[in-house]
């Protein structure tokens, strides 16, 4: 891969996370503190401007992603499509959340995030194949798990 078709697939991976999130250029302009400038973002995300290791990951700590992320790679995860019978997740809720069971939960939702490349941060749509590997994790049945995310906030307990 030459140096300018590397740096339009970094500039893809950049953009596809921006969107996720839901940030316009100005928006992560403005979450750096000015670091980042608008127009300069729109050059890495073009491809037209190369990004420095240290840059990356001060961009990956503002988007709150793993700089890894930020990369591409032909072993990265494909995106997997919601299914119905799920349960949605806040994930704000989750990260305010004190206990055992809520930090378990967040590690989980988590390792499902970096699985899906799904960063918009604030939602989560866990499948009934994933409530039943939450389920083990927290050793709830898997018909007990959307009660207990109700009873800690995180979700809406008619979910499952």
């Amino acid at each position: 891969m030459t140096e300018a078709n590397y740096n339009q697939e970094v500039g893809r991976r950049l953009r596809a996370i921006r969107r996720q999130k839901g940030l316009s250029l100005q928006d992560v302009e403005e979450m750096s503190r000015f670091e980042f400038k608008a127009s300069v973002l729109g050059a890495y995300e073009r491809g037209e401007r190369s990004l420095s290791v240290p840059r990356l990951f001060r961009l990956a700590a503002v988007y709150g992603v793993p700089p890894e992320q930020l990369l591409p790679g032909a072993d990265r995860p494909v995106a997997v499509e919601w299914r119905s019978g799920g349960i949605t997740i806040d994930l704000e809720k989750v990260e305010h959340a004190e206990s055992t069971t809520a930090s378990i939960i967040e590690r989980f939702l988590r390792a499902i995030q970096l699985m899906r490349q799904d960063f918009n941060g604030k939602v989560l749509t866990i499948r009934r194949s994933d409530l039943q590997v939450l389920a083990g994790l927290i050793e709830e049945t898997p018909e007990g798990v959307g009660g207990l995310l109700a009873e800690l906030g995180l979700a809406d307990s008619g979910g499952n």
